[in-house]
């Protein structure tokens, strides 16, 4: 007997597609972190200072992913996905052509604004093309791209912007960004017919404690990674002892790891969300407390603990992802989009905090402190979520809206 459309767990190729573009836009944003001494010498900066470039993509998705998600509300999906490309490809470009630290600067948030875009209607494409059963296991998949991005895109492009300079890298990625719209335009199907969701009924969506609840966590276990992450490259060099050239090695280690942890968050997420964040978040703190103390001195053990940075990195995304389709109803983008900049939030924030520790006293483990914190941080949010049961199915109320409600999906009512 075949599975009914409830029940079936067979994901369909559009999520793959998407897992394709997703692993570009996880290039551009995390190659910078294996390059920034040869951007700083290049344009003139510190390397703190050309660490930004890391927070102003994290601003410009935090920015741009409600907001286009809300211009592009009324147009098709898979032409929103196709501009955004061309957005993407675009703001490599400027960057490439460009000598000034301020151009690249502004370069990387108009890319950041394309990537959100991306980001938060393949979300909503990517749950809606997957049975209600294998919706967290869809947007794990669809994600893993940018777990992907780690393991082969930001070595590769970290090796490219040591051998042909960081401009011929992001013309690399220009072009294939173009040869991505392409495909998108050409395989992703067009949407069939669905409901007018106006304006108001996104914002309304977005009126649920629960919905706040779960972004903090994300932007708290997301940020704190990041933040050490970020600034990776002069610790496996400096304190670890590891030579610049097998830098992008241990980022593949790194890209391994959110690979594993993107798609074992998308799976076991799906029937225990919270206890799924929660594992995430203890052995997140813990990971982060370990690379401040002598074991970041060994070689062997900083690469395993930069590993299982990888896995804490990208479990938790997809969970949320998927609660917040589930807790928008019948309007997910704006709520969705929402969550894409909540964990850019948090990226921006550890990043940023993560620059002002490295140049202070605490220096190479500073980062990883200011990690430390913010991982820790994340059990608050946690413990109300758990506390309120925001994962149990409810019955819908008369005149209740579909953003108010979970909708009828049998892991709807995950435990913890």
């Amino acid at each position: 007997m075949s599975d009914s459309p409830s029940t079936s767990t067979k994901l369909p190729f559009v999520v793959i597609l998407l897992a394709l573009g997703t692993f570009l836009m996880g290039t551009t944003e995390l190659v910078i972190a294996g390059i920034l001494p040869e951007i700083a010498s290049d344009l003139g900066v510190g390397v703190s200072q050309a660490g930004l470039l890391i927070t102003s993509f994290a601003i410009g998705m935090i920015v741009g992913s409600p907001t286009m998600a809300i211009a592009t509300l009324r147009l098709p999906r898979r032409s929103t996905l196709v501009l955004a490309l061309i957005v993407f490809a675009a703001g490599h470009a400027v960057a490439a052509l460009s000598s000034s630290f301020t151009v690249v600067f502004v370069a990387r948030a108009l890319t950041a604004l394309a990537t959100g875009t991306f980001w938060a209607v393949a979300s909503v494409v990517a749950a809606a093309a997957a049975p209600p059963a294998a919706r967290s296991r869809a947007l794990g998949v669809m994600m893993s791209g940018a777990s992907l991005a780690t393991v082969v895109g930001v070595p590769l492009g970290s090796w490219a912007g040591q051998s042909i300079g960081w401009r011929g890298m992001f013309w690399a990625l220009a072009a294939l960004a173009a040869v991505a719209a392409v495909a998108i335009g050409r395989f992703v199907p067009a949407e069939e017919e669905r409901p007018t969701v106006s304006v108001r009924s996104e914002i309304a969506a977005l009126g649920q404690g629960r919905l706040w609840l779960s972004m903090a966590v994300t932007a708290l276990i997301t940020g704190g990674a990041m933040a050490a992450f970020t600034y990776i490259s002069p610790l496996l060099t400096d304190r670890a002892g590891i030579s610049a050239s097998a830098v992008p090695l241990v980022l593949a280690g790194y890209g391994i790891g959110a690979l594993v942890g993107s798609n074992a968050g998308g799976r076991f997420g799906g029937h225990k969300p919270l206890t799924t964040i929660a594992t995430s978040a203890t052995t997140g703190t813990l990971v982060l407390l370990l690379l401040q103390t002598p074991l970041s001195h060994n070689p062997v053990t900083t690469i395993v603990l930069v590993v299982l940075l990888g896995v804490v990195a990208m479990s938790v995304p997809p969970v949320v992802t998927a609660l917040s389709v589930r807790f928008a109803g019948n309007a997910p983008t704006l709520a969705v989009a929402v969550t894409v900049s909540a964990f850019n939030a948090g990226i921006a924030a550890g990043s940023s905090i993560a620059a002002k520790a490295l140049d202070s006293s605490l220096g190479l483990t500073g980062p990883a402190l200011v990690g430390t914190v913010m991982v820790a941080l994340a059990g608050l949010p946690l413990v109300a979520l758990a506390a309120i049961r925001a994962t149990r199915a409810e019955t819908p109320e008369a005149g209740q809206s579909g953003a108010d409600v979970e909708p009828a999906d049998e892991n709807a009512s995950a435990t913890v």
